[in-house]
């Protein structure tokens, strides 16, 4: 008897010729996530099996495999010899003896020289579960435990279907940076779009002394958790201090929140490139705030060239906050620590900017040595 995890993938059976890439990618990335595990990963039949792996340690690499995006569902198993009796007996060993409960029989014969049918397997094991078992009763309809049979070149036995990420794998749709504040939108938008297999930069702008070292701390334990579903991000902590205050002093008052995120946004575009990515991320949804107006997203966009990704766009807060507190973000993100962009917020932003006037005040400063000055001093951190 052997303990294997099951692994099923959903989307990537879509993928036709290309599919094998797809795999490949998932696997690599099931590879990753139980490294150190003495884990073996094969593929066969549209199942993905992870083998060799510790008892003590299978809680944790199903937790860990749960988070892996391309993961349709994950379960743990025991692969025994093809043999009605083995199976009875290791099925026997996966239920509760003295807990009243109902249960249904799910058998699947892919192997067909196994002289059973599924059906016959269905019929034969329940009919014993029942026999052995006189606080178990059968529902067909709304089973509490469902015992699951599936006959392949072995017999895998098992009770639990955990779900997992679902999504594509990590690193079969390219590159994109994220920008990421200490609030909850940014780390869900890297989330959601790393679920359609995008490899996630960050970005951060922190501006000493205005925001402290606890304030930066968070967006990287932010990053820490987004990498577990993602995996590793790249993350750059751009100091903005010195931009910040020239808007500030310089530039119209009620402009400043946009003149910021055009800022941003040319200094994201600059690293996104050096760093591989081929368009940006943000957690803008529309109409949150002043800077989110369908204006300002126009006056944001025309700053730069590369596409940008909003996944949130037409979320609202409540379906935002689910999203973060399901990853694990939620908690962190409400940390009272300040960022870049609450610290020089205007009495009164403006709600429908021009992208002529926008592009006037913006040129009332020579932004650009402080821009490369900016991305000359970007601490560079590999995060997960």
């Amino acid at each position: 008897m052997e303990h294997v995890l099951l692994i099923r993938y959903g989307e990537i059976h879509l993928k036709g010729l290309n599919r094998p890439f797809f795999e490949n990618k998932l696997i690599n990335n099931i590879k990753f996530a139980v490294r150190g595990m003495n884990a073996s990963v094969k593929r066969e039949q549209g199942r993905i099996y992870v083998s060799g792996i510790a008892d003590e340690d299978v809680e944790e690499a199903v937790k860990k495999l749960t988070c892996v995006f391309g993961i349709h569902s994950v379960s743990p198993a025991l692969c025994v010899d093809v043999d009605y009796n083995t199976v009875k007996e290791t099925a026997f060993s996966l239920l509760p003896r003295d807990e009243e409960s109902t249960f249904k029989v799910y058998s699947r014969r892919s192997d067909k020289s196994f002289p059973m049918t599924s059906e016959m397997i269905n019929r034969e094991l329940g009919h014993d579960i029942l026999e052995n078992f006189p606080n178990l009763q059968v529902d067909i309809h709304n089973p509490q435990i469902g015992v699951y049979v599936e006959i392949r070149e072995r017999a895998y036995v098992y009770t639990e279907i955990i779900p997992g990420a679902q999504g594509m794998p990590t690193g079969t749709a390219g590159r994109a940076a994220l920008l990421i504040s200490g609030g909850i939108d940014s780390p869900v938008a890297g989330y959601q779009m790393a679920k359609r297999g995008l490899v996630l930069s960050a970005v951060h702008f922190f501006s000493y002394p205005y925001t402290g070292e606890r304030a930066r701390d968070k967006v990287v334990d932010l990053a820490k958790i987004v990498a577990r579903y993602s995996g590793p991000i790249r993350l750059h902590l751009v100091p903005f201090t010195d931009i910040q205050m020239t808007i500030y002093e310089k530039c119209p008052s009620k402009e400043t929140t946009v003149l910021m995120r055009r800022l941003m946004m040319k200094i994201s575009e600059r690293i996104a490139r050096e760093d591989g990515a081929l368009a940006l991320i943000t957690g803008e949804a529309l109409g949150q705030v002043a800077s989110q107006t369908l204006e300002s997203l126009c006056v944001t966009d025309d700053a730069v060239s590369m596409p940008v990704f909003r996944p949130l766009i037409g979320f609202d807060k409540d379906d935002i906050v689910a999203i973060a507190k399901k990853i694990g973000t939620f908690e962190t993100s409400i940390l009272p620590y300040e960022d870049c962009c609450t610290v020089f917020v205007p009495q009164h932003p403006v709600t429908k900017p021009e992208v002529k006037k926008l592009r006037q005040s913006e040129a009332l400063v020579d932004f650009e040595p402080m821009i490369e000055e900016a991305i000359k001093n970007t601490i560079i951190m590999e995060v997960g």
